[in-house]
């Protein structure tokens, strides 16, 4: 495995274990200050963080089972377990998190009374910001980096990135800094109007911002395992990639599917250079497969011989490739799932 490939899967793990770490940490803190309180609003923050919490073990087994290499019962590798465990962890987020958030909160809205507690709420809203803070910066780094490379917004990297567990992470620290923000105004107002239907209306508006973030994650999980097209930028990749090889003439046909993050399928017709016979033909395909399953981020490459009359596929970006695909890193280019690149 290339080198650059094995700092990825630590990044992404380390990741993930710093925002377990402070979704705990920041779980028990909102749910003392929740019982202590009474606050509707520090309530659904609680179950946020419980959530969130939850949702880290699944992701820490999408990364884990994710990792595992191919084998016959597998022969395109393991890699799509971790969009299932991600989209475990998104409905997580929707049942526990967005779903409890907005039942406690209409159950809270025909209550009344001064606001309670109400520093012991400030100090836990305030220390969790500082640790979820900690955790959206890991997750923001690791992000920004990749999309750098790609020369594109840091949020256009992260929907698209075909790393579930970058995904999930980033999107719920975001969410759960913006839910401190929404928790804090709900006491805040509560303690100056004297109306506890504030309190409540934070805890419904935290989990309608839950809910949304889920659906996000499910659906960007869903299109991964079933498909869908990959982006110009990464076909250009690839197949400049394949022409360049001095063995191969043209490219007539070409498909690219993810199959885990960073890793495709990658199934091609090409026109080998020469006029030689069948059986060296075939050895030397198998050689410019070997040859391409090299790269890290090509799971299984299978390529066959072109018809005479099809027409060649040409990049759409007059061949320019970004280095970040020449040093082999395709999850720096692009994201995407299954698709055929055509001719122009």
């Amino acid at each position: 495995m290339p080198s650059s490939e094995k700092q990825d899967r630590p990044e992404s793990l380390l990741t993930v274990v710093i925002a377990f770490a402070a979704n705990l940490l920041v779980a028990v803190a909102k749910t003392v200050a929740s019982l202590i309180s009474g606050s509707a609003s520090m309530t659904a923050e609680a179950a946020h963080s419980w959530a969130d919490t939850g949702n880290e073990i699944f992701l820490l087994v999408a990364e884990r089972r994710g990792a595992k290499k191919r084998d016959r019962k597998h022969p395109l590798g393991y890699g799509r377990e971790t969009y299932i465990w991600s989209m475990f962890a998104a409905f997580g987020l929707f049942t526990a998190g967005a779903v409890v958030s907005i039942w406690h909160g209409v159950t809270e809205l025909g209550e009344t009374g001064p606001a309670e507690d109400v520093v012991l709420n400030y100090v836990v809203l305030g220390i969790a910001f500082l640790l979820e803070g900690t955790s959206f910066l890991q997750a923001y780094r690791q992000a920004h980096g990749a999309a750098t490379k790609r020369r594109v917004p840091v949020l256009r990297h992260v929907l698209q990135s075909s790393n579930p567990t970058l995904r999930a992470v980033f999107a719920e620290d975001a969410a759960a800094l913006i839910g401190l923000v929404i928790a804090f105004l709900g006491v805040l107002l509560h303690q100056l109007t004297g109306l506890a239907v504030f309190d409540a209306i934070g805890s419904i508006a935290v989990g309608l911002l839950l809910g949304v973030v889920a659906i996000v994650l499910i659906e960007r999980n869903r299109r991964f395992l079933v498909g869908e097209a990959t982006s110009p930028e990464l076909e250009d990749a690839v197949l400049t990639e394949l022409l360049r090889r001095d063995e191969v003439e043209r490219v007539t046909y070409l498909h690219l599917e993810f199959v885990g993050p960073s890793r495709v399928f990658l199934v091609a017709a090409v026109d080998l250079t020469g006029n030689e016979l069948e059986d060296h033909v075939a050895v030397r395909l198998r050689r410019v497969e070997a040859s391409l399953e090299e790269s890290q981020y090509i799971e299984e490459a299978v390529l066959t011989l072109s018809i005479p009359g099809d027409a060649s596929l040409v990049a759409r970006r007059d061949g320019e490739v970004p280095a970040t695909v020449r040093d082999g890193t395709v999850e720096d280019v692009a994201a995407g799932g299954a698709g055929t690149l055509r001719t122009e």
